[in-house]
């Protein structure tokens, strides 16, 4: 009677090893975000992101930017929202280790035009489901894809903006400008601003 060698432990350890670098690999691809609400302990944005942000300066008004590339996640249960992945994203602390603000770019370069109201119609469309309403409607109206708007983002002054707030507890500004590209010296490329913050402004 034959009987089969045991299974070599070298291999199952080098399985094992490849199957943590496969995870490690997957996870590394996923992509990060930082996920807060205005007000909050900067502590608890910290442990609810995905990506890595360093910590807050006891005494100290200042901000951090994440580790790496990451899409805002706004936590808020009934204001809620998600943006792109963003190359620029910026947050302050307050003096007694508060979340503060938010200033970001969602996006990872400059985008074409069409690329721009994707994301901008899909931001408004969060903010108006979640209860948003626009701040002085009259004087800075939603943002729309619409020949008008087009030639004014191709005309001289190529900017767009609006403002849109939470009841009394946030307000956001969202503005749209045409940005020079070095590397795209040919095609006109956009870039979005976000600022949010409680809200300073009155509708």
């Amino acid at each position: 009677m034959r009987f089969r060698r045991p299974v070599n432990g070298h291999r199952w350890a080098w399985g094992l090893a490849f199957l943590g670098l496969l995870v490690w690999w997957i996870e590394a691809q996923s992509e990060k975000e930082i996920a807060l609400v205005i007000g909050e302990p900067w502590e608890d944005m910290r442990q609810r992101s995905s990506a890595s942000i360093g910590p807050a300066i006891a005494g100290s008004f200042w901000g951090r930017l994440p580790d790496s590339d990451a899409r805002l996640r706004f936590t808020d249960p009934q204001y809620g929202f998600v943006t792109p992945v963003a190359r620029y994203l910026a947050v302050t602390f307050t003096s007694t280790g508060l979340v503060s603000t938010v200033r970001m770019s969602p996006q990872i370069e400059p985008l074409l035009l069409d690329d721009i109201f994707k994301v901008v119609l899909d931001l408004q469309e969060q903010w108006r489901n979640a209860g948003w309403v626009l701040t002085r409607p009259d004087q800075y109206p939603a943002l729309a894809d619409t020949p008008q708007s087009r030639a004014k983002f191709s005309g001289p002054r190529p900017m767009g903006t609006t403002y849109w707030q939470a009841g009394d507890l946030y307000q956001v500004m969202m503005s749209v400008r045409r940005f020079k590209d070095d590397k795209r010296p040919t095609e006109d490329r956009y870039l979005i601003t976000l600022s949010i913050a409680e809200p300073w402004m009155k509708p």
